[in-house]
């Protein structure tokens, strides 16, 4: 069931200064990081994307067979470039000026990239309509969600399908209570390269649905991709449609 947003609550989380604070840490961590984050990346150095999620997104979108696709938070290109070179046509946004420069050198034909921010992309800033719109690993904070959120229908073609994958919540609860709020970020298990390590916004499995809902977007489809290692699922996919 959908639960009506008490309108009172959205203005305080609007006017609240210190979650505004949250989003802006989260986007100032990448720029410090965009170098460091493309040699991992490029290295193979995050493995459970090498064991697990870079393949289970790939086929997810490969299953929906788009001729264009929009690859939201899009980094240093990897899943952009992939996607080009099986000849969809790709659109690769990021907020991080490196990062979508150092994806655009060398990048295939069919693959292009801009510097927007979500805040940007919620505003109508891009006038295409894509056959997918992949957000994978890059919807990390709360308010800016809910914003992009309500413009994904306009970036939608007909039939088009919305892609997200993210950290399960089940297994990243650790030992905090099993509901919404903000998170202080860790580099735990990566080089000791990255620095200032940005907060997050954990959401429930409810929470991703309602996200999706309060938006007009129906979930079709949920993946857990397993890790064979551990047994347990390293992400979760949501395919979703208006």
């Amino acid at each position: 069931m959908l639960v009506p947003i008490d309108a009172s609550d959205d203005a305080a989380t609007v006017l609240d200064p210190s979650l505004a604070l949250m989003e802006e840490q989260i986007l100032a961590s990448w720029v410090v990081n965009a170098g460091v984050w493309t040699r991992a990346v490029r290295r193979g150095e995050i493995l459970s994307r090498v064991r697990v999620t870079n393949g289970a997104v790939l086929q997810a979108i490969a299953d929906c067979a788009p001729a264009t696709l929009l690859d939201l938070g899009c980094g240093e290109g990897w899943l952009a470039h992939h996607c080009a070179r099986q000849g969809i046509a790709v659109l690769g946004t990021d907020a991080v000026a490196e990062l979508t420069a150092i994806a655009a050198e060398g990048a295939p034909a069919g693959a292009s990239f801009r510097t927007l921010t979500y805040q940007q992309i919620a505003a109508g800033v891009l006038q295409q309509r894509f056959d997918m719109v992949v957000a994978n690993f890059s919807l990390l904070g709360d308010r800016s969600l809910d914003e992009l959120f309500a413009a994904l229908s306009g970036l939608l073609s007909p039939g088009g399908s919305l892609l997200v994958q993210t950290l399960h919540p089940m297994l990243i609860c650790a030992d905090h209570p099993y509901e919404d709020g903000w998170r202080e970020g860790s580099w735990a298990g990566f080089s000791p390269a990255f620095r200032t390590p940005a907060p997050w916004f954990f959401r429930t499995m409810e929470s991703w649905v309602r996200l999706f809902q309060r938006h007009g977007l129906v979930v079709r489809e949920l993946r857990e991709p397993i890790d064979p290692l551990s047994g347990q699922p390293a992400s979760v996919i949501f395919r979703a449609t208006i």
